[in-house]
């Protein structure tokens, strides 16, 4: 059975709408946990930042290391293929807007606001099933990891499809938001030169700094001059590039919470598999449970203060984020526990 949720509250549509939650369940005790994104819990621990850094515009020089910084993290071949932006979600219409409108291929499912975007710019929007229906595609956009499920795609299928954009004068977009927590080597971040391909890479998530919004888009040195272009002087704040700059070089840090979110998202695992939940998969950040009653669960979970996420297009997927401390991670357990040996459908 794959139904889908017709009475979705429009407020939980997207994870992380804590508001949205307590009036869905006004009797739930607090503190609520949110376990609705795929945002790391363990945020990266800020630097103290000079009070210059909020009363100035951000220098020029700031951003050029920020973007020098980042093009090494993620192995991209210089500080020319890289456009730092407030998020990558705002990059997603101008990134559509690089190909005339024509036809756009999304491969689902995965996250809505890559049709929206691609709409927007004009295109006609497809969400396909198979990594082989984007090949006509103008515009190809894939995740990778995809979310929710977690998919992961070898880069010489997605090399494939970029060269088939090339000989039609389309592009690949390929969003890399969790592959902070991907395996190694699977990243295009590395052969966007020369290729009509742009890769986007998250900030906010691993790092667990959603709300400092920042991002990048990686491409050959033409693209992203003209994405930069299009997003403007001053597009990432003072502040941001300071805490990117830092965390982005702090290779230790970044290995260990790698171990960490491993290590965590098999907790979850067990959690929901001693419960009878199956585990579909999904990254180190989220994990993909599948069952029948999967809306009967969410409500047995939010009735207890602890939101996940659901998806209006299959009614039988719940997502669920990592608790970030041992007490979240004990009241999740025990929740869950109470749930198990019911009866369901």
């Amino acid at each position: 059975m794959n139904a889908n949720v017709t009475n979705m509250e429009p407020g939980l549509l997207h994870g992380g709408n804590l508001v949205a939650a307590r009036q869905l369940f006004p009797n739930a005790p607090e503190p609520f946990i949110d376990l609705s994104t795929g945002i790391n819990p363990h945020s990266y621990p800020a630097p103290p930042l000079s009070p210059d850094l909020f009363a100035r515009l951000p220098e020029a020089a700031a951003v050029d290391r920020l973007a020098a910084i980042a093009a090494e993290a993620y192995g991209a071949p210089s500080r020319d293929c890289v456009v730092p932006a407030p998020g990558t979600q705002i990059l997603l219409a101008p990134v559509a807007a690089l190909v005339r409108p024509g036809k756009a291929a999304v491969l689902g499912p995965t996250y809505a606001e890559f049709s929206r975007a691609a709409a927007l710019a004009g295109h006609d929007v497809a969400e396909v099933q198979d990594i082989s229906e984007l090949r006509d595609a103008d515009l190809a956009i894939v995740a990778n990891p995809n979310n929710p499920d977690g998919r992961i795609f070898k880069k010489h299928q997605l090399l494939d499809l970029a060269d088939a954009r090339r000989r039609r004068g389309g592009l690949l977009v390929v969003d890399e938001a969790f592959m902070d927590v991907g395996p190694v080597g699977a990243s295009l971040s590395g052969e966007v030169a020369g290729r009509d391909i742009v890769v986007l890479r998250s900030f906010g998530k691993f790092f667990g700094l959603a709300g400092l919004r920042l991002g990048f888009a990686l491409a050959g040195p033409e693209i992203a001059a003209r994405l930069a272009a299009a997003l403007g002087p001053w597009a990432v704040s003072g502040p941001a590039v300071a805490i990117g700059q830092t965390a982005l070089a702090d290779t230790a840090w970044i290995h260990a919470m790698r171990v960490r979110l491993d290590d965590e998202a098999r907790g979850v695992d067990a959690v929901f598999g001693a419960a009878g939940v199956e585990v579909l998969g999904g990254t180190a950040l989220f994990r993909l449970v599948r069952m029948s009653a999967a809306d009967r669960l969410f409500h047995h979970l939010g009735r207890a203060g602890i939101l996940v996420r659901r998806f209006p297009e299959n009614a039988m997927w719940l997502r669920i984020g990592l608790p970030g401390d041992p007490a979240s991670r004990d009241r999740l357990g025990s929740v869950v526990s109470r749930w198990r040996g019911q009866a369901w459908p």
